[in-house]
């Protein structure tokens, strides 16, 4: 039986190329991969560019992941970074380590994902560059940039006492989700695989983000380490409390309460402390027309003893820390 071609047995130059042969273009890209660095229009000169890092055995785990789906997450939770600066995504690069014997069909696998997140999550963005090298584990990091198209980046740091608090997209999905996967609970993990598959695949609303700059949204971020945790970022940067209404949670709950139950799991706590569903959490003055994708969750309040108060009781930061897990 014939082995496998693996990564270490054609070498970086074959394993590029079928790998960049698999991507799609930018149109952004004035100047795509081959050489040193690529060269990205920019409408006005003034563009984001963001940057992420998924580790092997710390943000994922190869058994539950596949290449097609670690390519497409990667693709996802940067994205969602640009888009939560008002940004409309442009382009890509891409940096793997993976170790000398992987198999050059989860390489091909990793940029079908790649060029399957940018097609569907933001049409005319595409992977530009990038490095490929040989290490003990899986290691990838993207760099995604953005073009602002003339507008002003929306920050952190300009929520208002008397602003509305909004989300777009999910809350929950992807924590529950990793739930089901680390229960080893085969039954709910297959009667709730569009859990599972926000957590393996997160689909975060990217033209939000533009629709919410375009509305003059005051602050703005990626959710991707927890409601509680990311509101309180947004709160410590404006000088301000976060007041989130309960009541306005219990829909994001509802749809949760039967994969909770299937484990014995509190769905509250995926809602308020579950990461990686990438939505966009923002802060809109009161009297504006808030974009339809943003469901209004809380108002922002003179900053207080807490910087996140959940009906009403300050609220202890609850979320996935990067560094210490």
């Amino acid at each position: 039986m014939t082995k496998p071609d693996t990564i270490g047995s054609i070498g970086e130059n074959e394993s590029l190329r079928r790998t960049i042969s698999r991507l799609n273009p930018a149109t952004s890209a004035l100047v795509g991969p081959g050489d040193d660095c690529a060269v990205i229009a920019a409408t006005d000169g003034s563009f984001v560019v963001t940057t992420d890092t998924m580790v092997e055995g710390h943000d994922f785990k190869p058994y539950w992941s596949s290449g097609f789906d670690l390519g497409w997450k990667a693709v996802a939770t940067n994205l969602a970074d640009v888009a939560a600066m008002g940004a409309k995504p442009t382009a890509i690069t891409v940096a793997l380590v993976a170790p000398s014997d992987t198999e050059i069909s989860w390489l091909e696998a990793f940029a079908d994902g790649l060029k399957a997140g940018c097609e569907a999550l933001a049409p005319g963005c595409g992977v530009v560059g990038g490095d490929l090298a040989a290490g003990e584990q899986i290691v990838i990091a993207v760099t995604a940039h953005g073009s602002l198209e003339g507008r002003a980046p929306v920050l952190r740091s300009g929520a208002k006492i008397g602003d509305i608090v909004a989300v777009a997209g999910t809350l929950g999905r992807a924590a529950a989700g990793l739930a089901l996967l680390q229960s080893g609970n085969a039954g709910a993990i297959s009667a709730y695989d569009d859990l599972v598959n926000t957590q393996l695949r997160p689909n975060p609303p990217i033209s939000s983000g533009i629709e919410a700059a375009e509305a003059g949204a005051t602050s703005m971020l990626d959710l991707s380490d927890g409601l509680g945790r990311d509101a309180a970022r947004i709160a410590r940067a404006s000088g301000v409390s976060v007041s989130i209404d309960e009541k306005q949670l219990q829909g994001f709950e509802a749809v949760l309460e039967q994969a909770a139950q299937a484990i014995e799991a509190d769905p509250k706590l995926w809602v308020i402390g579950g990461g990686e569903d990438h939505s966009l959490l923002a802060t809109f003055d009161a009297n504006s027309q808030i974009p339809r994708s943003f469901k209004p969750i809380g108002v922002v309040i003179e900053a207080g003893k807490a910087e996140v108060f959940l009906g009403g009781k300050p609220l202890n930061e609850q979320g996935w820390d990067s560094v210490r897990g």
